[in-house]
């Protein structure tokens, strides 16, 4: 009998042990890691349908330059917003609400008839952009913390992966369906995700960090002064190689195909090589964290940036350059979300939110400062001011170090 009780006993602890904490914490993780998928899967799908919605709205070059611009305002006037809904109501009820919205919206510019149509549910899309990245970062420095593993690259690495297939599949598509067709099942597949990951994420309260002494979803006490220095210093760090990102988008292609004769499909390869790049890098950043730390990590990773960018802009022959631009991808992938987590770890969903509004704020800022300084100069010196900020967010770093780095009382760095 007591042989049977043991027995008994154990096999209970090993069912408590698979559906304890730690399969609660895994279960989230891959729930995350589908809406990080899910967000750069929906905005790679529309980003290919550009071309079709402005032959069906009309627009001008300009006209629709201006529309685009919608995406932008909406999501940077989301994200304050969206980090006080995180305090308020949890980071994993946002990201659901956040993630039905963007799949819903992309289905939207496909029924357009002008840019200004075109822009106004832009706006709508933008709003779940920025709602689904602030949710879903804010949520990932949760789990971070819980966890105490370097863990944040690998969900911008999703974010990546789902970047190239909304991107290639939606090149297969585009020859077989109409941009109403594509975008509306686009909408369907990523409202499904949404519901599926959503359910996971519903049904686990985000994680309160080991010590930190309040449960799961209480707001943060306010930063202090010197934190909320460190949350803009940081989202200053992630403006500077959003906009590197923003340019090479827009910007590569030209550089190769004006600047070193190459062909229009080489030309095209500049900025796959930069993601690919990107994606590889970020899927080994938490094996990179974990040896070099994050302050290291982001000298480290500035500093590849500035030494490649300067490569694939100035360099004589076509692949050099695009060594240049694989380069500056490893160099930048880890930046940006180690940016984004140290400033969650610092102030919660408000740091998020903060540091995210600055550092998307690259993103517009980039292509349309590339495009002034290259009808000033040329497009091979404008590119450089991209290895110039990819230098300052290196020095920024090490210049404020500690102040950028130091956990605020009662909370747990996240990445010990």
């Amino acid at each position: 009998m007591p042989l049977i009780n043991k027995t008994t006993a154990r096999r209970s602890v090993i069912r408590r042990g698979h559906h304890g904490p730690g399969h609660g914490l895994r279960r989230i993780r891959t729930a995350l890691t589908a809406f990080f998928a899910l967000d750069g899967f929906v905005f790679a799908g529309w980003v290919v349908r550009i071309p079709s919605v402005k032959e069906q709205t009309g627009a001008s070059p300009g006209a629709l330059g201006l529309a685009l611009l919608g995406v932008s305002a909406g999501a940077v006037v989301t994200m304050s917003l969206t980090g006080w809904l995180c305090r308020r109501y949890g980071s994993h009820p946002v990201t659901v609400v956040a993630g039905a919205l963007l799949a819903l919206s992309v289905a939207l510019p496909a029924h357009t008839h002008s840019a200004l149509a075109l822009g106004l549910v832009l706006l709508v899309f933008g709003v779940g952009f920025g709602a689904m990245n602030v949710g879903a970062n804010s949520a990932a420095v949760d789990l971070v913390a819980a966890l105490r593993r370097p863990v944040m690259p690998g969900f911008h690495a999703a974010f990546s992966l789902g970047g190239m297939a909304g991107a290639g599949l939606g090149g297969l598509v585009a020859g077989e369906l109409s941009a109403a067709w594509h975008l509306g099942l686009l909408a369907l597949a990523g409202l499904l995700i949404a519901l599926a990951a959503g359910r996971v994420l519903l049904a686990h309260p985000a994680p309160a960090p080991d010590g930190a002494g309040q449960p799961a979803g209480a707001a943060p006490a306010p930063a202090s002064r010197p934190h909320r220095a460190a949350v803009y210093g940081l989202g200053f760090i992630a403006l500077c190689t959003a906009y590197g990102e923003g340019a090479l988008a827009d910007w590569s292609a030209l550089h190769l195909r004006e600047s070193l004769g190459a062909s229009e499909g080489v030309a095209a390869a500049g900025y796959a090589v930069f993601a690919l790049a990107m994606t590889v890098g970020r899927l080994t950043g938490t094996a990179l964290l974990a040896r070099l730390g994050e302050t290291r990590a982001l000298v480290a990773g500035g500093t590849a940036g500035a030494v490649g960018m300067l490569l694939g802009s100035l360099a004589p022959t076509v692949w050099a350059a695009l060594a240049g631009f694989v380069l500056t991808g490893l160099g930048l992938a880890n930046v940006f979300p180690i940016a984004i987590g140290r400033a969650g770890a610092l102030a919660g969903p408000r740091g998020v939110a903060t540091a995210s509004t600055v550092g998307y704020g690259g993103l517009l800022l980039g292509p349309v400062a590339i495009g002034f300084l290259a009808e000033w100069f040329t497009l091979a010196t404008a590119l450089t001011t991209v290895a110039l900020l990819c230098a300052v967010a290196s020095a920024t770093t090490l210049l404020n170090r500690g102040a950028l780095h130091g956990a605020p009382a009662g909370r747990p760095a996240a990445h010990p």
